[in-house]
């Protein structure tokens, strides 16, 4: 994916974690693409370790897989900010 396409795809993603867990006030665009950047890598780990394909593209798989992977990090945030 080049650069342009990569940028579009971690702000849909983060944007759409964002708006599920209810997190969309507390972060701007570069928090989505950043989430959603963050989400694609967890999400394409937490499938192969289950022997799955990960992210391969700009397809609805693709991002359901980073979509995963974006509210799980999310769920790892609110454990941590709890704990401390």
């Amino acid at each position: 994916m080049n650069i342009i396409v990569f940028l579009i795809f971690g702000a849909l993603v983060g944007w759409l974690a964002s708006v599920l867990m209810k997190t969309n006030s507390q972060q701007g665009l570069l928090g989505d693409i950043i989430l959603g950047t963050l989400g694609a890598l967890t999400g394409g780990l937490l499938m192969d370790f289950f022997g799955q394909p990960g992210v391969t593209g700009f397809n609805i798989y693709s991002i359901i897989v980073a979509l995963i992977g974006a509210v799980v990090l999310i769920l790892i945030g609110r454990a941590l900010s709890r704990a401390f």
